[in-house]
């Protein structure tokens, strides 16, 4: 059952998936208390009948539980379904405990931000809004996570046998905007291509350097931020 509480056209619509009824009736009550820019609506139940019932919502952020009523870390078979579905929805995963493992598969599974139940309500609320700006929320623990994660994969190749590099200069274009925190639609804006298109590049993209996430490539992009600002163009062209 989704409820919403009513506030000003410019609020960031939240969707959060909770555990069970009680607490998104107690995150809803926390938000409304806050009095900030905000409307939220809540979806409980099996990862099952959520999945079900998402395309009845377009929030902004969502905040997924890991845990739901069908299981422990059923929440993350929601946060897939979302980055299916919602393309310009950014996922924050609420974990119960720090865990390497979920953090690792929140951002791989594509959240833009893991959040834990025992932090307090004036810093979900600067993650909330961190996310919707582009942008990674993670503590140091939760980065060195992942760092230690990528360490254990293969290295990434950015160049083919004959020492050419595997993206084009475009799709080199869209990784350093990406690292930049453009959303997709901005990227398309900034580019001057429909917003499919960024989709279709990030798809290729992915697919050459070998990673699934927008984290791993904003990792990537860090790591060669000097090789792409060279070759980058004083104009963006098709």
């Amino acid at each position: 059952m989704s409820q919403s509480l009513h506030q000003p056209k410019e609020a960031i619509r939240v969707l959060i998936v909770p555990v069970h009824n009680l607490a998104g009736e107690s995150l809803k009550k926390a938000f409304s208390h806050a009095r900030k820019n905000f409307t939220v609506e809540t979806l409980t139940g099996s990862s099952h009948k959520i999945i079900g019932e998402l395309g009845a919502h377009k929030p902004d952020v969502a905040l997924i539980s890991d845990k739901l009523q069908d299981g422990s870390e059923a929440g993350f078979k929601v946060l897939k379904k979302l980055r299916e579905s919602h393309h310009s929805t950014s996922a924050i995963m609420l974990l119960h405990s720090s865990n390497p493992e979920l953090v690792v598969n929140a951002f791989r599974d594509g959240a833009r931000g893991v959040f834990y139940s025992t932090d307090c309500l004036k810093a979900l609320l600067k993650c909330i809004r961190t996310v919707h700006q582009g942008q990674i929320w993670a503590g140091s623990e939760d980065l060195e996570h992942l760092i230690n994660a990528l360490g254990r994969l293969k290295p990434l190749q950015f160049h083919d046998a004959d020492g050419r590099p595997l993206l084009t200069r475009r799709e080199e274009d869209v990784v350093r905007l990406v690292a930049d925190g453009l959303k997709n639609r901005e990227i398309a804006k900034k580019l001057n291509v429909a917003e499919h298109s960024i989709r279709n590049y990030l798809y290729r993209i992915f697919d050459k350097l070998g990673v699934s996430t927008r984290v791993e490539l904003i990792l990537y992009a860090s790591n060669q931020r000097p090789h792409l600002n060279h070759r980058a163009t004083p104009r963006l062209q098709n």
